[in-house]
This record gives C-alpha cells, structure tokens and sequence, in this order.
C-alpha cells in the first residue's frame, strides 16, 4: 500500500514537473551544436578497386560517421527503439510513464534499477553536456522538449544515431557497424543490429572488443525487448540468441597517409560540400602504393650515409593522368624527418628537369632541330647581378655539341645558351603551358639560369608536365581522386582537378614527340652519364634527371607510354647531400618504381618512326655531311626541317708532308688532309682540346704562298656593323625577315653565314639568305671555303 501510493506521489510530481517544462521550453533555443550539424565524419579513403587504405578522423581522432535513416533496414531502427526508447514516435521528448516506472522501481529497490531517459533527451545530452545534478536534468528536459517542438521524430533519430557513442572513439551507428563488422549499417542482420543497440548504454563496459560475454548478455536482453514489443519473431531471435559474436576488423592497405590527409580533408571536393564526406574512391593502386611505399623506405635506409633523409615519388597512367601510387615521403610518423612534411607538393628546385621545356621553345619559336649546333664552352652571360658563367655538371666543356646530345646528357651551358636564345619571357610561358604554376614571378626574376631549375616547383607539376610529353604534349590536371560520397551514398561533385578538368595542348603532338625521341635516347646519353647505368630500362622510357644548387635536392623523371613517374631525393630541412645526384639519388628508386610500375603492362612505343624524316648529318658540325666528313649519324627531323647547308668543318687543306705546314700545289710534298675548321667561339676550346686544327703558317719552303684562312674580300654585305632594327608589332613575326648578302666570295665557294655561333646554312647563288628578324644583339659573320670574314653586330628591337 504504501509503495502504491509513494508511486502515485512520484508520478504527480513528474506531471507537475512536465507542466513547468512546457512553460521553459518556449524561453529555449535550439542548440547551437544541431544547427552547426555533428561535426566531421571520419571519411573512409578506398584505393580504386574499392579497398579500404585508412579512415581519417579529424574529430580528435575518433572513428565518426552520419547515418542515412532511410537507407536503414526495420529491424535496426526496431533493435535501437527497443534497447532505448519503445514510446519515442509517441511521447513528446519526455516520457512521464518512463519517468514514474523508474522512480517505483528506485523506491521498491532502493537504488537505480532503470534509466528515464528517452532517444530525444540523449542527444539533447550529447548537445549540451550537464551535469549530473536535479538541475542539470530538469535543463535536459527543457531541450529534449525544444527540439521535439522544432524536429519531426526522424531527423531527431538520426541526429542521435549520428552523434552518440558506441565503443571508446567511435561515434555514430555506421561508424560503429564499420568498426567492428567491417560493414555499412544497412547489412546489419538482425544479431548484430541488437548489439550495436545495446552498446551506448556502456561503450566501455559492453566494448565487445574487450570481450564478448557482456556484450552477448546486453544483446540478448535487447532482442528479447524487442520479441516482447512485436518487433521481431521469436524464431528470429533465438537464432539471434544462438549466433556467436564474430568481430570482423576492417582491412586497410596503409600507407598513403598524405593522401589520405588530403582526400580526408576534402581537398579534392569545393569547399561547401567537404562537411558532408563519408568515402572517398581514390586513383590509387593499393597494390602498386605498397611496393613503391617499400622501395621508398629502401632506398632512404642506403642513403643515410649520404646525409639524405627524405624521397618522394608519383606514379601517374598517362593516358586519365589519375595517380597510381602517392608517397609523400618514407615515414610519415618519423619526428627526426619530419616525415608529415608532403614531398610531393613542397617547392623544391628542379634543377635540370626543365630543359625539355627550354627546348621545345627553342624548336617552337627558333625552328631548332636535334641535329642544332649549340655552344658548350665558357659562356658569359649579361645579367642585372652582373655576368653569369654557367658551368655543366662535372665541370668540362664539350665544344660544339648537337641539342639531342645536349638534352640528353643533360648539359647545362647549352640549355642556357638555349634560354637565352629564346628569351626567359617565351621560356616562362612555355614551362606555364605545362602547368608550372608555381613560377609567379617575372621573367627578367628567373633569367636564363630557369634552364637550370632558377626557380621552384612541386614533384606534383614535373609529373603532370612530363606526363604531358607521354601524351602527346596535352596537358591535363593529376587526378587523385575518383568519386566522393556522402552518408546517404549521394555523389558529392569534385573540384576541377580532380573531375573531368579541361585539357588544353601545350604544344604539338610531334613536337612533344621529338622531345621524347630525345629523352629516350641511350647513346645521345653517354656523352653525360656513360653507358650502362640505372636509367637504361629493358623496354622504351624516357628520362630526365636535375640537381639543384649546392645538392639540396635531385630528381629523376621518365614515362613510358603508359606511365609517368616522378621521384624527388632530400632533405625536408634543406641540408645539403654528400655525394648524390639525379643518377645515384633519385635514379635507382626510379628505376625500380618503374619496373613495377610496367610489371603487368605490355610496353608500347614511345613514338611513331614515320612522322619523322631521317636524314644523315655530320655528329660535329650537325650539317649535312660532305665527303670529307669522317662520321655521320642518323637523325629525326620533323618535316621541313632537314637542314639544308652542309659540313663546314671539315676543310680540305693543302700541307707539305715534311713539315705539316700550309703548302701550294707547286709544292713538291703537297697533300690535301681534313682537318677540322671552327667558328670563332669554338677555337679556345678546340685548342684545348688539342682537335685536329689546320695550321695556320705556311711551309717557307713552297712558291707561291699561300691564301689565308681570312680573306679580307670576303665580308657581311648586308646588314652593316651596327645596325639597328626594330620589329613591328602590327606584322606577323614571320613576315618580318631580312636578307644576309656576302660580298667577296671566292669562285666556286658557298658562303655559310654564322649568326651568334650558330651555322644557318649556306646562301643561295646570289649570296643571300632569308633570315627572320629576332629580338636581341647578334654576332654575324660568314665563311667560304677557308675563307672567313670579319665579325659584325647588328640590333634588333
């Protein structure tokens, strides 16, 4: 009698209660925590065969995810209304008949037996923290009932579904059913939907990973809640009951960990749609990542005798520009290297790796050819720092050396030589075509010292711009990631990059086809690198290697026609390395990246040998060869750009055998040998060098003397020293040409007029070549035979 009437006293008091909640609840705001939503879900990063590489948690590191309520099946909803609240689609976010049960059942057992709380004021809990006090409850209440006011009964469930704990740092349902079934929410069967259920009661006391018993005790009370309410047959909760509890850990690849940063983060997607992302489907070869991630951490374990600490790689498929394997350094854990740093998108110098780029302005503005003769000898370069002297590698000069042999051994003097040529202006706009833009600056800021890598940029746009040479010179953003979803697995759009960006041509397809030819290259390569060495692969690659200033950073890039990939060796704290460089460094880990990259690939050609004409020149002077040309070697041209004048230097010079000096053919000892005849620009060098130069006194002992290697008839004609022109920027560039003339030419003899050291091919029978107007000061001279003429400047505007 007396607990009868203590009831009826409990339960007055709570419809009192409720009736001075209702009069609060109009005074209350929603939360401020619902309107700002539940914060960032953990996101799932899947590699592109849908395998789980990590889940990134920005939460405080806890495992969290949303819940799409209408994409989950009766009986989880029911296991989650029986474990928490049977009456929730009936009560107004307070229930009194909970309210009084719990109170009887506290006054008949003298301690708690049951809890009051309902689903609603749970996540009013989960909103605003409380504390445990008759104050803090009653102002639970309060919310519980506001939300009820402003929230139909669904979006509260799946607010709180969404929001509340279920094992120690894990928040969320689907979260929960990801954790420790390796499942989404909606494939719950009926035994583990119940236990899921039960653990927010005791996310650490029920935590099945910590043992089983408890949680099969609390899953069983929620089934057998669940038979009593209707909501599931007795038949299938005894074969729940009978089920065991088989945690299934979800699988991840690893590694990746700046990718999955990044694509965690929402860096892929606009910025108003990166609170909504739950998975993200990246490019990413799981496979692929992990043995690139391995070969990584390799190479670095050699290399720390050489002071080296950090690499980088990209591997891209040329053909979608998608990213098969992203390692942003070797350990991204390591403190001592700081290994969160991402090498891929740092700003490091290129060093050499731009001179393709160089280049293809030179061949695009300058008519360049393969078979072009450029300088490698001391060069001094005007600049507003004063003259810049720019030295190769390993510090000798090779005199004359053709553009092929030039690129793909990598020298620095002609590929500078090269810039200076083009202008840094067309150089910078060439290297943004590609994508590189990090240059910002000015172009008069980089100079002709860009072709050395004067500059910074990423690992990022070197594999994008070298995988634009495999495809055909077309330049399109890396893509890094596939798809995006959010909880209700609606696809959220991309940012450009990573969707179908625009693809724009950074330069003809046969140009960027030359250009590969070039790079592929092994025996134009020798002349740098020797033969044998790890950028020689056993199916067609071409390769490009850079050192920056002081050995900071070195790089090795190449492609097949499938792949690209890109590797960068040094140290994140920018401490120099002892004893590396492009081919020691960064070469062998490219070069084992690249086997396995093309492991299960079948390799195509890099280029197509018809859409080039072959012609034979003369390796020393690039001409074609005459018969006093001792070598010849074969060489692409594009179309209409087979050189038209021939080897001038090879001379036939008349000597006395006696004496090797100059002789007439009144000599009685004379004979005609080859001797090799040079450009002033090359002479210092050629001495050095000791090549095989005519001589340059006679033989006393010969009649008649002999002409001099400089006639004084023959001379420039047309323009004259000093002269000044000035391009008009109404005409095309083209059209704006003037005509060289030579006068003084001996009988018989081709004039070979010789601009900036550079043989731009014999005259016509008049004595006159075309040649189109170029900004800059320029050094004219023209030879005959032995013959060669005084050296004049002219200007042009």
């Amino acid at each position: 009698m007396r607990l009868t009437r203590a009831a009826l006293v409990i339960a007055g008091g709570a419809a009192l209660l409720l009736l001075s909640l209702l009069l609060a609840v109009a005074r209350e705001p929603l939360p401020e925590a619902l309107t700002s939503g539940p914060g960032r879900n953990s996101v799932r990063i899947l590699d592109r065969g849908g395998a789980l590489i990590d889940e990134y948690r920005p939460e405080q590191g806890r495992r969290s995810a949303g819940v799409s309520l209408e994409r989950l099946p009766s009986h989880v909803i029911d296991a989650v209304l029986a474990a928490e609240d049977l009456r929730f689609y009936g009560h107004p976010g307070v229930d009194p008949l909970a309210m009084a049960r719990a109170g009887a059942q506290a006054v008949r057992h003298r301690r708690i037996v049951s809890g009051a709380s309902t689903i609603t004021q749970q996540l009013a809990r989960n909103l605003v923290p409380r504390p445990r006090t008759l104050r803090g409850k009653v102002r639970e209440m309060v919310i519980a009932l506001r939300l009820e006011r402003d929230l139909d009964k669904d979006t509260i469930l799946a607010e709180y579904l969404s929001r509340i704990e279920y094992a120690p740092g894990v928040r969320g349902l689907e979260a929960a059913s990801r954790v420790l079934f390796d499942k989404p929410a909606e494939r719950l069967d009926l035994a583990e939907a119940a236990l899921l259920a039960g653990l927010p009661r005791g996310p650490s006391f029920y935590d099945p990973s910590r043992g089983t018993e408890r949680a099969r005790q609390r899953r069983d009370r929620v089934l057998d809640r669940m038979e009593r309410a209707g909501l599931a047959a007795p038949d299938a909760v005894a074969r729940a009951k009978e089920q065991p509890i088989v945690l299934q850990r979800a699988r991840r690849l690893g590694g990746a960990e700046h990718l999955v940063r990044s694509a965690g983060s929402g860096r892929s997607l606009p910025p108003e749609t990166r609170e909504r992302i739950r998975e993200v489907h990246t490019t990413i070869d799981g496979g692929l990542q992990a043995t690139v991630q391995g070969l990584t951490r390799g190479l670095i374990g050699e290399l720390v005798a050489h002071d080296v600490s950090n690499a980088a790689v990209l591997v891209v498929d040329n053909e979608t520009a998608e990213v098969l394997a992203y390692v942003g350094s070797p350990d991204f854990w390591s403190e001592q290297g700081l290994g969160q740093n991402d090498g891929t998108r740092a700003l490091r110098q290129p060093g050499s790796t731009l001179k393709p780029f160089v280049y293809a302005a030179a061949i695009e503005s300058l008519a360049f050819t393969p078979a072009t003769l450029l300088p490698d000898v001391e060069l001094r370069l005007p600049t507003p720092q004063g003259d810049y002297a720019p030295r190769n590698y390993d510090g000798r000069f090779r005199g004359p050396v053709r553009l092929r042999e030039a690129l793909a051994s990598s020298l620095n003097v002609p590929a500078v030589y090269a810039a200076q040529r083009v202008g840094p202006a067309r150089v910078l706009a060439m290297l943004h075509r590609f994508g590189f833009d990090s240059l910002e600056r000015d172009a008069s800021h980089y100079g002709a010292a860009i072709a050395l890598g004067d500059g910074e940029v990423t690992l990022t746009e070197l594999a994008s711009a070298y995988a634009a040479l495999a495809r055909d010179g077309v330049h399109r953003p890396l893509r890094f990631v596939r798809a995006a979803f959010d909880v209700a697995g609606n696809s959220l759009p991309l940012a450009p990059n990573d969707a179908d960006a625009t693809e724009r041509r950074a330069i003809p397809a046969p140009l960027a086809h030359l250009l590969t030819d070039m790079l592929a290259d092994p025996h134009a390569r020798q002349a740098g690198f020797g033969r044998h060495t790890v950028l020689d692969l056993p199916f067609p690659a071409a390769v490009k290697t850079g050192t920056s200033k002081g050995f900071r950073d070195n790089w090795t890039i190449g492609f097949t026609r499938e792949v690209t990939v890109a590797v960068w060796v040094g140290n994140f704290d920018g401490r120099p390395m002892r004893g590396t460089s492009g081919v020691t460094g960064a070469g062998p880990l490219f070069r084992e990246v690249m086997l396995a990259a093309m492991r299960d690939r079948d390799p195509a050609p890099l280029r197509t040998p018809e859409e080039f004409v072959s012609a034979e020149v003369c390796p020393l002077s690039g001409a074609l060869p005459t018969a006093d040309c001792p070598h010849r070697v074969k060489e692409h041209f594009l179309p209409g750009h087979v050189p038209g004048h021939r080897c001038t230097f090879h001379q036939r010079v008349s000597v006395a055998s006696s004496s090797g000096l100059r002789a007439t053919r009144a000599c009685k000892d004379a004979v005609e040998r080859v001797f090799e005849v040079y450009p002033e620009q090359y002479l210092a060098w050629a001495r050095a060098a000791q090549r095989p130069l005519p001589p340059s006194s006679e033989d006393p002992r010969c009649p008649g003397g002999v002409t001099s290697t400089t006639t004084s008839s023959l001379a420039v004609a047309f323009p004259h020293d000093g002269a000044r022109f000035a391009l008009d920027p109404s005409l095309a560039r083209a059209q704006q040409r003037i005509l060289l003339r030579a006068r003084g030419v001996p009988a018989s003899a081709r004039p070979v007029f010789v601009l900036d050291g550079m043989p731009l091919g014999p005259a016509g029978s008049d004595h006159q070549l075309p040649w189109q107007l170029e900004p800059g000061t320029h050094r004219l001279h023209v030879e005959a035979g032995a013959a060669r003429s005084a050296t004049i400047r002219f200007h042009v505007e």
